[in-house]
């Protein structure tokens, strides 16, 4: 079924995109675009249970460098400077062809607005602003090895029902979005947390908001992002009122020169809905080199502090990306993480790791982008 309706979206953009000009000469034109990105990887990464074992594999959610995608992404002019925008993305593993976000046919955007000289508002499936403000100055970004093994959150960083604004002016970007309902599945790891929210019978249920600030120069950029979410009597990970919520502040920023980049920040999180380890501070520093014109080189470091206890984790990576050509590339990876305690944080997103223990792990792949 999800592999006919993905058919007939195709179908149909393609259709549109296609009319005759006779049949468009009574609408405004209207540009529609198909593209997406394939990456596909195999890892060994040590230690994947409490026996000390270690497993090799096809990551399943959806690349080792970069997410699998296709999108349709389309505009029309209304005049004055007025524009129609939507996009429509859908996420998905290569290595089963199944669909990722928790099954959704377009779960990594699915929205439609206006956009203008004062920016652009889109109502339905948005990135929220924590997740944007993570563009450029994670050096890794959603990659399979990188900060979403320290918080899945910011890699999934999607709202249901929402209202999403963002613009810019003059170097000086604006964002917020705010959530009637943050997320409708049960399912999908990290962005699955079974809050439905839109509640006739509690108005704080399930709801999302986030604000963004970001000012960039040729050479630099900083950028600030805070994201609250609330609970609800159904939602996951202990938020089971809407009194309670999980807090995130990012701040963080970039240096760069013509070849290079360094970028690093701090997430503060304030969870109310774990009792043992509410607070915690996320520290990371990244740095990209380009070697020559086709090899870049770029490393990060990350450390997951939890206030309360000494449950606490450490992240080092390193990647090494060579371009066959500007939209094929072959990449390796290799990672180390070292957990205290009892914390058990996975090297890998998705991947499995004896609590405690540390892990190695080495990926490599190729991602084709059209």
């Amino acid at each position: 079924m999800q592999k006919t309706l993905i058919a007939t979206a195709i179908a149909a953009c393609t259709m549109a995109a296609t009319l005759p000009a006779q049949a468009q000469s009574s609408i405004s034109p209207t540009s529609i675009s198909i593209y997406g990105l394939i990456d596909g990887a195999v890892e060994h990464y040590t230690n994947a249970d409490a026996a000390g074992n270690g497993v090799t594999r096809s990551p399943s959610l959806g690349g080792g460098m970069f997410p699998s995608r296709i999108g349709f992404k389309g505009s029309e002019d209304l005049g004055g400077g007025l524009k129609a925008i939507f996009t429509l993305e859908n996420g998905f593993a290569p290595d089963s062809g199944t669909i990722n976000q928790g099954g959704r046919l377009f779960g990594r955007q699915a929205w439609v607005g206006l956009a203008g000289s004062w920016g652009q508002v889109t109502i339905g499936r948005n990135y929220n602003m924590l997740y944007v403000s993570s563009f450029d100055v994670d050096v890794f970004g959603p990659s399979q090895y990188g900060l979403g093994a320290l918080d899945p959150a910011v890699p999934n960083g999607r709202s249901d029902n929402s209202i999403a604004y963002k613009g810019t002016f003059n170097g000086v970007t604006l964002g917020a979005t705010y959530s009637l309902g943050r997320d409708t599945s049960s399912a999908g790891g990290a962005s699955g947390t079974n809050c439905a929210g839109e509640s006739a019978t509690d108005a704080q249920a399930c709801r999302e908001w986030s604000t963004l600030l970001r000012y960039d120069r040729p050479t630099w950029a900083v950028v600030a992002a805070y994201d609250r979410i609330h609970g609800s009597p159904t939602a996951a990970n202990g938020l089971n009122t809407s009194d309670k919520t999980d807090s995130r502040l990012h701040v963080a920023g970039l240096v760069k020169g013509a070849d290079w980049k360094v970028g690093g920040g701090v997430l503060l999180r304030d969870n109310e809905g774990s009792a043992t380890q509410p607070k915690s501070r996320l520290y990371y520093l990244g740095a990209a080199y380009n070697v020559s014109p086709l090899l870049v080189i770029d490393g990060q470091v990350g450390k997951l502090d939890y206030r309360a206890t000494g449950n606490d984790t450490k992240q080092a990576l390193l990647r090494a990306t060579y371009l066959l050509s500007t939209r094929t590339a072959v990449y390796v990876a290799g990672g180390r993480i070292d957990n205290d305690g009892t914390a058990a944080v996975a090297l890998s997103a998705g991947g499995t790791v004896g609590a405690g223990m540390g892990q190695t792990g080495i990926i490599t792949g190729i991602k084709h982008a059209f």
